[in-house]
């Protein structure tokens, strides 16, 4: 009778097991933010000033329309579990005051970290006014018309990236050290046409990592290993193109070249980094 018994509850138990097990990564991936606590941030290797055999800065750009970039860009609306990258730093600068910025300075090219903006300066920058050019129904002319422009998640589609390549010759390895992070605005010319884009403000990405380790990005693959955005950077998860590598005119590719030219010239100095890496060893 004993065994009898254990048969009979050893499936409704089976069962529930089972069933637990099944939902239980699925309740713990829906969850982010607060309820997981603060997450700390995993600390890069020390390279000594002595141990930095080579070193090369480097300028991308990370472009929001690629397949591979859309958990930095999208959810343009911000859900319960995520939201996209800018809406985590447009409220950590307005509402937590965790972040600094800094001014790209008067010819939007400035990326010393040296001037942080102040709050009210942000609110500016945030929420301008603008003149846009609009063409007039009756006369066909181009006219101005001034508004009032918010910066919203959708308008940033680009963000500019300023990193060093250094190969420490103690550990043996090319090391790649994110400095900054900016979110790049559309630049209207006089006729309201697009002109470019340039950076909107500067973070130094050190002091960003805390804030990028507590947000989750979307994993198109599994819903139970979502990287955080610190991740997405540090493990390389993005696609990019190189628009400027330090030279002695301390130029950028757009200053000399346009179109498919510009686009070979960034591929060959990709090509050039990854062939120093290769050259350094013998086989």
């Amino acid at each position: 009778m004993r065994i009898t018994c254990c048969q009979s509850h050893a499936k409704p138990l089976l069962e529930g097991a089972l069933g637990l097990l099944l939902l239980t990564p699925l309740a713990v991936a829906a969850q982010d933010g607060p309820d997981d606590g603060p997450r700390q941030v995993v600390p890069l290797t020390n390279i000594r000033e002595a141990d930095a055999m080579w070193a090369r800065r480097v300028w991308r750009e990370i472009d929001l329309r690629e397949k591979v970039n859309h958990p930095l860009y999208f959810p343009l609306q911000p859900l319960e579990d995520r939201q996209c990258l800018f809406d985590v730093i447009r409220n950590a600068l307005l509402s937590e005051g965790s972040i600094t910025a800094y001014d790209p300075g008067p010819l939007l090219q400035d990326d010393s970290f040296t001037d942080p903006l102040t709050l009210t300066e942000l609110e500016t920058l945030f929420h301008r006014r603008d003149t846009v050019y609009t063409e007039d129904l009756e006369t066909g002319e181009l006219v101005p018309v001034v508004q009032d422009i918010d910066v919203e998640a959708a308008s940033i589609t680009r963000y500019l990236l300023k990193e060093d390549w250094v190969f420490d010759k103690q550990r043996s390895v090319m090391d790649i050290r994110i400095i900054g992070l900016a979110p790049m605005h559309e630049v209207l010319g006089d006729d309201g046409e697009l002109r470019g884009h340039a950076p909107l403000f500067w973070l130094y990405f050190p002091e960003l990592r805390f804030l990028l380790a507590q947000h989750k990005a979307f994993n198109r693959h599994n819903d139970a290993a979502r990287p955080t955005f610190d991740e997405v950077f540090t493990k390389r998860l993005f696609s990019s193109t190189i628009v400027k590598v330090s030279n002695v005119q301390d130029r950028w590719i757009s200053d000399h070249l346009t179109g498919t030219d510009a686009l070979l010239e960034a591929e060959r100095m990709k090509q050039d980094l990854f062939e120093f890496e290769h050259d350094l060893w013998h086989y």
